[in-house]
């Protein structure tokens, strides 16, 4: 079969992020996602009302069942919303439930990206720092960078996650909205080994970041390098905004929603 996904993600009902987004992007890079759902969440695709994270025993009891069955190559994991499931995560590697060396995409979700919060930011922060160290990749937007490194500076924030023990962290501005081009860089073993620079689209997206992270995590499943699997999520996250749905056209703050299933999927290989 296709080669395989495992995502710890949330349900958006909107399914503009989490789960829906996963299934999307990993899809669409040519990869089978499968999924231990870590919370419900009640949101549209403008805000987070409220959430529910799912028990972190039956988070686990999903991840296994699904390890136990098919032929996982990556792991990826967006919203995780309590401590006891990023605990519990990073105990499955500790413990090698997770096969020792499988590629681990990290977004370390903070905040919703429709403004929500999903938990207390200083009890998620000092579990993360736990998680770290089994991640191939790390992709913070750059509140959640800054929040982890304890670093203003993107750079040295992400030289400083490199070496606590991520192996990779991709640095995105999109999220500094003073900024003119949205440039990203990715740092391997803290040396920056790939910078590119996307055109700022008007408009905010939901669900932008998951979408990114998801794909990579598809294309390395598919075999790709690093650097190719960032490389390819650039162009391809760029067709999915630029053809991105608007919920409330008559409205130009509302947040738009990425169009993941487009035709022309890119392969850098």
């Amino acid at each position: 079969m296709r080669p395989v996904v495992l995502c710890f993600s949330g349900l958006d009902p909107s399914g503009g992020a989490g789960l829906q987004a996963d299934i999307e992007a990993i899809g669409q890079a040519g990869a089978h996602a499968a999924i231990a759902c870590t919370a419900i969440t009640v949101q549209s695709s403008q805000r987070v009302f409220s959430f529910q994270a799912c028990d972190a025993d039956l988070v686990k009891a999903q991840a296994i069942a699904v390890l136990d069955d098919l032929p996982v190559s990556v792991i990826k994991s967006g919203m995780l919303g309590t401590t006891d499931n990023i605990a519990m995560l990073t105990d499955m590697f500790a413990q090698g439930l997770i096969t020792q060396g499988t590629p681990f995409v990290l977004d370390p979700v903070l905040v919703a990206n429709s403004g929500g919060s999903l938990g207390d930011e200083r009890t998620l922060v000092a579990a993360f720092r736990k998680l770290l160290p089994y991640a191939t990749l790390l992709t913070p937007n750059t509140h959640e960078l800054r929040a982890l490194s304890g670093e203003q500076d993107l750079h040295t924030g992400a030289q400083k996650l490199c070496a606590q023990g991520t192996q990779a962290v991709l640095v995105k501005t999109s999220h500094d909205f003073d900024s003119g081009d949205i440039e990203q860089y990715l740092y391997l073993q803290g040396e920056m080994v790939y910078k590119s620079t996307l055109a700022r689209l008007p408009g905010e997206f939901h669900g932008s970041g998951c979408s990114l992270a998801s794909f990579i995590a598809g294309r390395l499943a598919e075999g790709d390098k690093l650097i190719e699997a960032v490389k390819a999520a650039d162009q391809w996250i760029g067709q999915t905004l630029s053809k991105a749905d608007a919920p409330h056209p008559d409205d130009a703050s509302a947040q738009l929603i990425p169009n993941r299933f487009i035709t022309n999927v890119v392969n850098t290989k």
